[in-house]
């Protein structure tokens, strides 16, 4: 990371069918070597099941399910004479949609269903309903950062 200037946001485009940016940059977290179409597929496949079987708008769904997920606090490492302290601290509204893509991705790619979007449907549904690998990540965030409350005062 230079230290000259910051990084330049790049603009992202909204996605075909929603148009809506956090689908389309949950696509490009999804989308290997270059095939968005191939993710593209995947994504509105899942969002196509979820439709169907919760009976509500699959967006709506998806965006319930990306809260459930997001991150309030995390724990962040600090040095300060010598040690090496667990801070806790607020999560900024980016990181929080970065974290929840990167952790509901995460948690569809280890899952054991046969194709990708019926893993990708299984966790979306299981995030939309407070459950799954992607909400236990972000509630054993929230209890790290909880048991480390007494170094809150080497927030920098």
């Amino acid at each position: 990371m230079s230290r000259r200037h910051a990084a330049t946001k790049r603009e992202v485009t909204p996605d075909a069918k929603y148009n809506d940016i956090v689908v389309a940059k949950f696509m490009n977290s999804l989308m290997y070597e270059g095939k968005k179409g191939v993710a593209e597929a995947i994504l509105y496949g899942a969002m196509a099941e979820l439709e169907a079987k919760i009976k509500k708008p699959a967006l709506e769904i998806f965006k319930e399910a990306l809260n459930n997920v997001k991150p309030q606090v995390e724990v962040r490492s600090r040095r300060v004479g010598g040690a090496t302290y667990q801070v806790p601290s607020e999560v900024r509204p980016e990181r929080q949609q970065a974290l929840a893509i990167r952790w509901i991705i995460g948690a569809a790619r280890a899952r054991s269903e046969h194709t990708m979007d019926a893993r990708l449907f299984s966790e979306l549904q299981d995030a939309y309903n407070n459950r799954g690998t992607a909400v236990r990540k972000r509630e054993d965030t929230h209890r790290m950062a909880d048991a480390n409350k007494a170094f809150a005062h080497f927030k920098w």
